[in-house]
């Protein structure tokens, strides 16, 4: 699940960055209005935080500009502003939600979770596959009631194939959905966290092949017991 993080502050853009990386989201950061219009111009989000005391462009013109735009990406303010005016501006401007600084990360990671739900209302809670559970809240993953313990891009990995279990992804198409467009690494770095996905699995008894190669197309589930979900 990919985010944008518009926010001025270094500092604070970094840190939260660092957060919402152990919580296996890919953050892309600007540290102005500008670049964050680019960005969010050129390339698709899940969900955008964006400060409103930003230089080049505010947050709130930003937040105009995207809706403007036609942009429905669910946006969550980040500000110091306080007043009911200030959250009403905000609202008003197209934003989603509002949270004041400072805050609990886990409050943020609470409306971060909310907002997504509430964009993708569709998607199951835990996601399943044969005797396999991933629940995003925990980060937890099981096999047939075996825990299985996974490092973040495995994880994630993991993930991406249960949101999507009808598509086959290429090795360049799961780098650009999983790593952000600053560290891009090479497509073997792929079939490494492929192999370690499927050992661990295998580990804790599925089969070996659960992700599935698709020669000359990519890596998808393999379907179990004729089913395919």
């Amino acid at each position: 699940m990919r985010i944008l993080l518009v926010e001025d502050d270094e500092r604070i853009a970094d840190a939260l960055a660092e957060e919402l990386n152990d919580q296996h989201y890919v953050v892309e950061v600007a540290y102005d209005g500008e670049s964050g219009w680019d960005l969010a111009a050129a390339f698709e989000f899940d969900l955008i935080l964006l400060d409103v005391m930003l230089p080049k462009v505010d947050g709130i013109t930003l937040c105009q500009k995207l809706r403007a735009q036609g942009k429905a990406t669910p946006i969550l303010m980040l500000t110091a502003r306080d007043t009911v005016s200030d959250r009403v501006i905000g609202l008003d401007a197209g934003a989603d939600d509002y949270l004041v600084k400072p805050f609990d990360l886990q409050e943020l990671s609470a409306r971060i979770r909310a907002l997504v739900r509430r964009g993708g209302a569709t998607l199951p809670p835990i996601l399943a596959w044969g005797a396999l559970r991933l629940d995003p809240s925990t980060y937890e993953v099981f096999y047939q009631d075996q825990p299985v313990s996974l490092s973040p891009k495995e994880y994630s990995l993991l993930e991406l194939f249960l949101r999507h279990q009808r598509r086959v992804f290429s090795r360049a198409q799961i780098v650009e959905q999983l790593w952000s467009f600053e560290v891009m690494p090479e497509e073997a770095t792929v079939k490494a966290h492929i192999r370690g996905l499927r050992q661990k699995l295998k580990a804790a008894g599925a089969p070996g092949d659960l992700i599935e190669t698709v020669y000359g197309l990519g890596y998808r589930l393999k379907e179990i017991n004729g089913e395919t979900e």
